[in-house]
């Protein structure tokens, strides 16, 4: 282990410095800050409103349960209420809408489940930003460009920022994302790869027109287009309890209270929508989409897309053109254990992975709770810091990497699936697999087990 090894003394609180106000990042400075230690955290965006790109976030029991171990119990009630209403299905589809497998309640209880932690949930990005930042006004620093560190002697160690200032603690916690400049400088040999798909995203207005073109299913669920050559779609539906005009009259009396009260309702613009998220292999793409914008994005997807369902076709020419962007996926490549230090990361920093199994947001939450309670041990002086910090970070890189394998299994744009030929002989395999399975309950329930299983697993204190 590398810099001097340190144990707080139990008259002075550990301080931590966090780089990145983001779901991980913010979640455990809610917890330390909770616990009574020492938290700054550093924001590169100008304001709580900035740098946020895409738009629905999956939260699992698995999140769920990071985040109530984190928050303050009355903000992760404010989080469940913030929440769109949760998906009761998760359907597969094929690109003319016929449903190829579909679990429900029955195959997984916590969809559609209200119970706060073991459910399913569906929350916008930007809506859970702000509840994440309420509560840490006087913890979050905005406009703070992390520039580089330096480790002391003394066990401590000073971030450094482009304004010329700098911030000195006990811990520096990297949580600044897939492109953190705290790894470029800590891990230098961590690496990123293209996964050699690349994604286009966008949204459409929820209204009775656009309601009209989608099942009953697919509008209490989240659904998977499987087409030939690879090409996916996600829907995502998401109603929210409030609109422009205030909390919405059904909402009930304890949500109506909690989302009144909610300082963070004044920065949120999020209104009903469904979220499509287009992605194929690269070469499969007759342009190139990250050179393009807005309706040229739109026309592209439509014109990969001819003889799909005229619904989800009509779907794409109602999309708000301001709201869409191109997505070069990356990964991390699982590094090998390094020295402990008082330098340490989560989340994106340290394990990006592919959209592939809707694991990302949740990781970093999982990474955000362990690496609390770790710093919890050293402050009660129950094990040495840097000896808490290597049990974070072993347990952390084995989930952490077994998801990001996981997920680029998901979406490697190399795989056979995106082959013209033997791609079509495999999705016509996987299609009738997965017909046989949806009419028999014991392996549909089998299959929902397996399939979700990632989204369900619980970290063990």
């Amino acid at each position: 282990m590398n810099s001097a090894s340190h144990s707080p003394s139990s008259a002075r609180p550990l301080k931590v410095l966090i780089i990145g106000a983001g779901t991980g990042g913010c979640s455990l400075a809610h917890g330390l800050k909770r616990a009574g230690l020492e938290v700054q955290v550093f924001e590169r965006d100008r304001t709580r409103t900035g740098g946020l790109q895409g738009y629905r976030v999956g939260i699992s029991p698995m999140g769920s349960q990071a985040l109530s171990e984190c928050l303050p119990p009355e903000l992760f009630s404010t989080f469940v209420a913030t929440c769109a209403r949760a998906p009761r299905y998760f359907n597969m589809l094929t690109e003319h809408l016929s449903e190829v497998l579909s679990f429900g309640e029955k195959e997984a209880p916590y969809l559609g489940s209200d119970d706060p932690v073991n459910s399913e949930k569906s929350v916008s990005r930007m809506t859970m930003r702000q509840v994440l930042l309420t509560g840490l006004e006087e913890v979050v620093q905005f406009d703070k460009k992390f520039t580089h560190y330096e480790q002391h002697s003394n066990g401590t160690v000073t971030a450094f920022f482009e304004d010329g200032t700098s911030a000195t603690g006990d811990v520096l916690v990297a949580a600044d994302g897939t492109n953190s400049r705290v790894r470029q400088q800590y891990l230098p040999r961590a690496r990123l790869e293209d996964c050699g798909i690349v994604g286009i995203a966008g949204k459409v207005a929820l209204n009775p027109q656009t309601k009209a073109l989608l099942s009953s299913k697919i509008l209490q669920g989240v659904s998977m287009v499987f087409a030939p050559r690879g090409y996916n779609l996600i829907l995502h539906v998401m109603e929210f309890k409030w609109d422009q005009n205030g909390v919405k009259a059904k909402v009930g009396t304890n949500d109506t209270n909690l989302l009144e009260h909610w300082p963070g309702l004044l920065y949120d613009n999020t209104r009903d929508y469904i979220m499509w998220a287009f992605s194929a292999a690269r070469q499969n793409f007759p342009s190139n989409p990250l050179n393009l914008e807005g309706e040229a994005l739109v026309k592209l997807v439509k014109d990969m897309t001819p003889n799909w369902h005229p619904n989800l076709r009509q779907l794409l020419a109602f999309t708000d053109l301001s709201t869409v962007f191109p997505i070069n996926i990356r990964t991390s490549v699982p590094l090998e254990p390094w020295p402990t230090s008082n330098v340490t990361l989560l989340g994106d920093a340290i394990h990006t992975m592919t959209p592939g199994r809707g694991v990302g947001a949740n990781t970093a939450l999982r990474d955000a709770a362990l690496l609390c309670r770790q710093l919890l041990l050293a402050q009660k002086g129950e094990k040495p810091l840097l000896v808490a910090l290597a049990e974070y970070e072993s347990r952390m890189r084995h989930y952490g990497f077994e998801a990001v394998l996981k997920s680029l299994d998901q979406m490697d744009g190399n795989g056979p699936l995106h082959k013209p030929v033997i791609g079509r002989i495999l999705l016509s395999a996987m299609r009738g697999g997965m017909r046989v399975v949806n009419m028999v309950p014991a392996l549909k329930r089998k299959a929902a087990a397996s399939m979700l299983y990632d989204r369900n697993e619980k970290e063990e204190s």
